[in-house]
Order: C-alpha cells, then structure tokens, then sequence
C-alpha cells in the first residue's frame, strides 16, 4: 500500500492505496504533506485538489474500500447521490430496501473509509439538520456549502 498525505481546506488528507484502488481517504486535523506522490495515488490526488478548487463534480478513479458486504452496500448507494444534493438516513436506508436498518445504515455511513469519494457527508437527518459526521460536523457543512449549486452565505 501507498500513503500520500495532501493539504486541502479542510486539513491534511491522508490517501491509500495501490494498483487495485484507492482504499482510504482520511482527514487529519495536522500532519506533514508528502512532497512526492507514488504514481498508483496521483490520478486520486489530482482529481481531490481539482474538487477542492471547485473544478471537479465526480471522481473516476478506481476505489477499493474493505467493509463488510452490508458496508459495501451502504457506500455504494451513497455514490448515487448527486453533487450538490442531501439524502436523509430515513430514505438511505429506505433505498437499501429496510426502513429499520436506520442506525445500521448511520453506522456503515460512519464507518465509510473513503472520505469525500463517497459522500457520506451529504447524507443528513430526516428534519434537514446537520447529524454525525467522524470529521466534525465543521467539515460537513463546508462540504455541503462546497458543493451547493447557489453560493449563499450559509446553508446551516
């Protein structure tokens, strides 16, 4: 595995991965950048500084993140929802097929490896709020407000 670390807006991003896929991206709240990038991440990192210059709305690099098949299938789901868009849990979990899965839906979300990739940070409470998020809730808001099609002073 190959460990690059990048500063992005929201802090250093740690990325890893090798020629099957980019299995993780992380944000740390400091840390070192890495000044050479191993060739199987710099695809993963060029498309990440492009999302953060608000020149990039999708990634089409290749993921492998390791989760149990039920993780798996939260992630995947999550890759549907649209930039600029929010989903609640309560329809996350109603796209999954079982509306009781609620909180093991919340959990995988929790648990996605790949930050940013797979948007779990659109993912929000059935009323609109901002809920959860391993990052901080700081970071989901930037992202949301990121992402926004019209730029207003606050979303949240």
């Amino acid at each position: 595995m190959e460990i690059s670390f990048i500063e992005s807006p929201l802090g250093i991003a740690k990325i890893v991965g090798d020629e099957n896929g980019i299995s993780e991206i992380s944000v740390l709240s400091e840390g070192a950048v890495t000044t050479e990038i191993p060739a199987q991440l710099q695809e993963c990192v060029s498309q990440l500084r492009e999302y953060f210059d608000g020149q990039r709305n999708h990634f089409d690099f290749k993921l492998n993140p390791q989760g149990t098949d039920f993780q798996q299938r939260v992630w995947q789901e999550l890759l549907n929802i649209p930039f600029g868009k929010t989903m609640s849990y309560l329809d996350l979990s109603k796209k999954l097929g079982d509306v009781k899965a609620i909180r093991a839906v919340a959990s995988a979300n929790g648990k996605n490896p790949v930050w940013i990739v797979v948007p779990c940070h659109r993912v929000i409470g059935t009323d609109g709020s901002l809920t959860g998020y391993a990052g901080g809730l700081w970071r989901k808001k930037w992202l949301l407000e990121h992402e926004s099609p019209s730029k207003q002073q606050s979303l949240f």
